[in-house]
């Protein structure tokens, strides 16, 4: 019995080390740039701020170019080691106008999981040196775009849809022909479903800053877009709508502005060549072939030829002209289609026998952009389209800028021949002339002042005396007034005596011969 108890204590033990073996996980090692903020027994792994492990070694490579970590997981995160699960370092950082993992400032840096979706399982794994922006718990859809250039992209940058941040840039790297980028996306649900065969995705990096030929433009996203960059997208208008999101993967051009990419499609356009007179300093390609204001192509090359016949050289301008820009809808409101190539040419033909040239024109005084102009001219000289040549050529005229300067030019010319010289001369001899009559007109004044002034003001005197001499004798109280009163006094009884004896004879006029009776006396 005494053999019993060691071997009851040997059975527990045996017991307690099979236990522990199955309840203990697997071991994984995982494969580091560097070791940085890892530490042998302290640093451990987690899922969701969850501890599901330790780190156990840490070992230089066989290469000594990374660094080997095993560690030992619980025996629940065996689930977890998909073959394209990733594992990642989760230290303090700061990128572009993103702080992350400030937690770990005083835990310290841990090993984070993000589980993956295979069916096949591994133990071992390559690390990454950055937190992924996305982890496959966050729903959501991963799009691709192609670009010419990244731009001021960087992983992590925003995705944005009418100014909302609805996903990240994931990943980016040169194209298989070195041509261009890949640019990985992922939005995030439930945005993703706003990403259809119709959307068109383009930079908002920045500040986009444009003077051309259409006038200035300064177009920006949001102030994080300006710091670090982002993407922006949007359905492209005027189409009908599509069918239901895009499927997960879904490629997408990237373009450079938001007026590329909203921009419809141009079906049947038709390449012409104008020939100008006048310099093309200021027209560039690229810039608008305008009609009546409506933008209906733009400027595919700018050349120079040598006749060699004629012995001169012409300046070719390239167009592309995109005639369904003119007709947005029929009459029936269905979409617009391509003319056949014959009524083009009739259509062409008629404006211009009805005096459509081109011409150039300053898009912008504060540049100097040109662009090409398409207008009716009814004066212009008669002219039609070559229709022989490829492109066919189509009349121009002089723009107004070179007219101007032509009618200045003649204007500078008639002005070269004016006699400048004789009519100096006539001026000088004009000026001496003015000069002798000035001095003549000096010598009268001097007169006029000596003689004719102090006579003038003596007889201003003798006239004021003779005023004051009247003025005394008409007064009210003169002499002169009192007697020439009684003098109209006397008068005034005088024509009483009269008027009474003229009366009085009227009425007796015998009185004239034989005198006045005596009873009448």
């Amino acid at each position: 019995m005494i053999w019993l108890v060691p071997l009851t204590a040997a059975l527990i033990g045996l017991w307690l080390v099979a236990y522990n073996w199955y309840q203990q996980g697997p071991v994984i090692t995982i494969r580091f740039a560097t070791a940085e903020g890892i530490e042998l027994a302290k640093t451990k792994i987690r899922y969701k701020e969850v501890d599901i492990g330790d780190v156990k070694a840490i070992s230089l490579s066989d290469d000594r170019k990374s660094v080997l970590v095993s560690a030992q997981l619980v025996r629940s995160a065996r689930d977890l080691l998909a073959s394209d699960s990733r594992f990642f370092v989760v230290r303090p950082r700061i990128s572009g106008g993103t702080v992350s993992g400030l937690g770990t400032l005083l835990s310290g840096a841990y090993i984070g999981i993000d589980p993956g979706t295979s069916t096949e399982t591994s133990k071992v794994f390559i690390g990454l040196e950055t937190p992924p922006i996305v982890t496959g718990d966050i729903p959501g859809r991963e799009f691709k775009l192609h670009g010419e250039q990244i731009g001021s992209l960087d992983y992590g940058a925003p995705v944005y849809f009418r100014h909302i941040n609805v996903g990240h840039v994931t990943r980016y790297a040169l194209d298989s022909k070195g041509t261009g980028v890949d640019i990985g996306v992922f939005i995030a649900a439930p945005y993703d479903r706003f990403v259809t065969s119709n959307s068109r995705f383009w930079h908002a990096s920045g500040v986009d800053f444009s003077v051309d030929a259409n006038g200035l433009r300064l177009t920006t996203e949001s102030l994080v877009a300006v710091v670090e960059g982002g993407v922006a997208f949007q359905e492209l208008p005027d189409l009908a709508p599509a069918a239901g999101p895009a499927p997960a993967g879904t490629s997408f051009t990237l373009y450079a502005d938001r007026s590329q990419a909203l921009r419809l499609p141009d079906q049947h356009g038709q390449r012409f060549v104008m020939y100008f007179q006048e310099s093309l300093r200021g027209l560039s390609v690229g810039a608008p072939v305008d009609f009546h204001g409506i933008v209906i192509g733009e400027v595919r090359r700018v050349g120079v030829e040598y006749e060699s016949g004629g012995g001169f050289i012409r300046f070719p301008v390239e167009v592309d002209v995109f005639p369904d820009r003119l007709r947005s809808r029929v009459n029936n409101g269905s979409a617009p289609r391509g003319f056949p190539e014959g009524q083009n040419k009739l259509i062409v033909d008629r404006l211009v026998e009805h005096g459509m040239r081109g011409e150039l024109k300053t898009g912008n005084l504060l540049t100097g952009q040109l662009f090409i102009a398409l207008d009716f001219h009814p004066d212009a000289a008669r002219a039609s389209v070559d229709w022989t040549r490829s492109p066919p050529v189509v009349p121009t005229i002089p723009g107004g800028l070179s007219r101007i300067q032509d009618t200045i030019g003649r204007i500078a010319n008639r002005v070269d021949r004016i006699p400048v010289d004789q009519l100096a001369a006539q001026l000088s001899q004009s000026l001496a002339t003015f000069d002798a009559t000035l001095k003549s007109g000096q010598g009268l004044i001097g007169r006029l002042d000596t003689e004719v002034l102090p006579q003038a003001i003596l007889t201003f005197k003798e006239a004021q005396n003779a005023l004051q001499s009247a003025n005394a004798v008409l007064a009210q109280d003169a002499p002169l007034q009192k007697d020439v009163q009684a003098a109209m006094r006397q008068v005034a009884q005088s024509a009483r005596a009269l008027a009474t004896l003229a009366d009085y004879l009227e009425r007796h006029p015998e009185a004239l011969v034989r005198g006045k009776p005596e009873d009448a006396r």
